[in-house]
């Protein structure tokens, strides 16, 4: 049998023995805790000039991007959703050289503040993390939950496909090669087993997925003339990168901005490691369908 114990929900604002301060040295020693990646800390308690002070200031250890994060107890309100939008915009105003992510985190972010949180969220890089401290066994601690994550912009690619000049298969088959077409005909029968609506959509720069007649991308492919270039719409996560790594995939980059893995791929790529593949084309296609 498995053991069973039932978990306490904990409020930390009224607690007599926790506090804001505390939540801060839990995140500061281990930003991980928040499911943002493998961030490090640059800063707590960062003087803003005439605003205050920034909670934490993290960041990605190898995209450099910052992250402004902001701590409340207990619920959402007014002046804790315009702190944080603040000192995200003085931060990337006097560092932008960094891309710059706000963060909002809260016990209780409720529906309404949602609401007006996802307004901003498209313009301004935002994310909300709501935060819930259990007694579990007489031990305490926190989870910490993404319940609006930053909305991904389309490239500038997919914004123009509308009014691209439309293209086929025999222009890539100039464009790069024939073997490297059959080559995408078999990455694209891998996601076919997936929903088999799915079509091949012929773009001036990518071969996109298509699905209703409108598209549908959560993978392109860029074929060259011996080799592809796979883009996975995928959020970057250590079980990920170790199962690429274990493979022995040639990632060219995590782009950060936009959320994809960009791998080169050869023929042998496509058929000793195409269980993997269907895996991370899998995942990026429940999550684009879902």
């Amino acid at each position: 049998m498995i053991e069973f114990q039932r978990a306490e929900r904990l409020s930390i604002k009224a607690h007599p023995e926790l506090s804001e301060k505390w939540v801060q040295e839990l995140i500061a020693n281990d930003p991980s805790i928040l499911g943002l990646g493998d961030l490090e800390l640059r800063q707590k308690e960062r003087i803003q000039p005439h605003a205050g002070r920034l909670d934490l200031l993290l960041q990605d250890s190898e995209t450099k991007r910052r992250y402004e994060v902001e701590i409340q107890l207990g619920s959402t309100d007014e002046t804790h959703i315009i702190r944080t939008i603040e000192y995200w915009d003085i931060e990337r105003k006097r560092y932008p050289q960094y891309d710059h992510c706000a963060v909002l985190v809260a016990e209780d972010i409720t529906s309404r503040f949602l609401n007006v949180i996802s307004l901003f969220n498209g313009t301004i890089p935002l994310i909300a993390i709501q935060m819930q401290a259990l007694r579990v066994a007489g031990t305490l601690t926190l989870v910490f939950t993404t319940v609006m994550d930053e909305l991904s912009r389309g490239l500038v690619e997919e914004d123009e496909e509308a009014e691209a000049i439309p293209t086929d298969r025999p222009y890539w088959e100039v464009k790069a090669s024939k073997p490297m077409l059959v080559l995408t005909d078999k990455l694209f029968e891998l996601i076919k087993q997936f929903d088999s609506s799915l079509e091949l959509k012929y773009n001036k720069h990518y071969i996109g997925v298509g699905r209703d007649g409108t598209p549908f991308n959560f993978v392109t492919f860029r074929p060259k003339k011996s080799t592809i270039t796979l883009e996975i719409k995928l959020p970057r996560t250590d079980d990920i990168d170790a199962k690429i790594e274990h493979a022995g995939l040639d990632t060219l980059e995590y782009n950060a901005r936009w959320s994809f893995y960009r791998f080169r791929l050869t023929a042998a790529d496509v058929s000793g490691k195409a269980e993997l593949l269907r895996e991370l084309m899998k995942l990026a296609f429940e999550r684009r369908a879902s």
